[in-house]
């Protein structure tokens, strides 16, 4: 069945990567993904779709029981593109997470299965908002779809260009960390600049909140847990000669730590309370909880890493990242499996010149043929009555 399904997987490449730069070339941003979900769902070779999550759906691909559900993100980002290809986006979005190569990548598993007997019914998510929050993973779990559909292990594969073109990480356990936003409010008294010990500086206070928070990482975290204090951005005053009266600063708090997260959240909530009371200012600590913490199944982790090896892949199993993913919102569904696929490319995730090359959409396409072999043996045997939806 796996030398099959590679031989026609491989013969739907050369129209992926047509698709991937048609794609690549009309991005649509978070909450705005219809457009490419019309086009995605036109180049699957039939199925029952489901809509989801506003400009999501689900597709199913064979017939009742338990399946394996592979995913496919909808939305690029607000980003100018700077890559100078002759199929680069103009029109303000960019697909600089490479969600573009996703899509053609399953698309081509999906058409592959379809061209061949047998194997576990493949469930398709055609995910919007993975770039934003609140997550649109997060809207396909509350759904029910998922459950509906019997999904029994769930499948993914994302870009990376830390990893060497050709090596693949499938790596047991925590990849990647959760992810809270905060907004820190620092109030003060305004005033003249010349006279300084009339006011009491906010900014002043933001700036020793700011170096405080750092000590969460250094001090109060255990080293074996990683921790990441981002402030993202500062905003105060709209003149340089007086003393605003309140600063404002966004950001982000990271761990792979489950048990640290929320002890995190409390201590963080004290350094900058106190620092800024230290300060002669009052903080306000408002703390958006995001993405959890993503964990591969290590039993489907092993197996893909095997699956991968007899591909001719070569496997890491050992990377992780405090990069966030709102794929971790499936873990609660089911097992669930993210890979990691290194692409040549000299930019970096999110940058407005990242570019995977063409073949990185057979690269994630293996993979995620890779990730379906392992799954496909915990369905067999299993029975369900299936679950109902409308049909394109």
């Amino acid at each position: 069945m796996g030398a099959e399904l590679r031989g026609a997987l491989r013969r739907e490449l050369p129209a992926a990567v047509a698709l991937r730069r048609e794609l690549h070339t009309t991005p649509h941003v978070s909450g705005q993904e219809g457009p490419t979900l019309d086009r995605v769902l036109d180049a699957l070779p039939g199925g029952t779709v489901e809509t989801v999550a506003g400009t999501g759906a689900i597709v199913r691909i064979g017939g009742p029981g338990p399946a394996v559900a592979v995913r496919g993100e909808l939305d690029a980002l607000p980003i100018i593109e700077r890559t100078g290809v002759p199929w680069a986006s103009v029109n303000g979005a960019m697909h600089a997470c490479g969600h573009d190569v996703h899509l053609a990548a399953v698309i081509a598993l999906t058409r592959a299965l379809a061209a061949c007997d047998g194997g576990a019914p493949l469930v398709v998510v055609l995910q919007p908002r993975e770039e934003t929050f609140p997550s649109g993973a997060l809207d396909v779990v509350l759904s029910g779809a998922l459950e509906r559909h019997h999904v029994r292990a769930m499948i993914g594969a994302h870009v990376q260009p830390v990893l060497k073109e050709g090596v693949v990480a499938c790596t047991p356990g925590p990849v990647n960390a959760s992810s809270d936003e905060f907004r820190v409010t620092v109030r003060g008294a305004e005033g003249h600049a010349a006279y300084p010990h009339l006011t009491r500086d906010p900014v002043y206070a933001m700036a020793q909140v700011i170096v405080a928070a750092q000590q969460l990482v250094s001090r109060a975290a255990d080293p074996m847990a990683p921790t990441v204090v981002t402030f993202g951005t500062v905003n105060a005053g709209t003149t340089p000669n007086a003393v605003p009266g309140e600063a404002v600063a966004r950001g982000t708090l990271r761990t792979l730590s489950a048990g640290w997260r929320e002890r995190l959240h409390a201590r963080f909530t004290q350094v900058i309370e106190d620092t800024a009371k230290a300060c002669g200012c009052v903080a306000e600590v408002e703390i958006l909880p995001g993405e959890p913490i993503l964990t591969n199944d290590p039993a489907l982790a092993v197996r893909a890493g095997e699956r991968l090896r007899e591909q001719g892949w070569t496997v890491n199993e050992e990377l992780r990242s405090c990069g966030a993913d709102d794929f971790a919102r499936y873990v609660d569904v089911a097992p669930s499996l993210m890979m990691f696929v290194g692409v040549n490319t000299k930019a970096g995730l999110h940058s407005p010149e990242f570019l995977p090359d063409d073949a990185s959409v057979g690269a994630v396409a293996e993979s995620l043929l890779a990730g379906y072999l392992a799954a496909a043996p915990d369905t067999a045997g299993m029975t369900s009555t299936g679950a109902s939806s409308r049909n394109r």
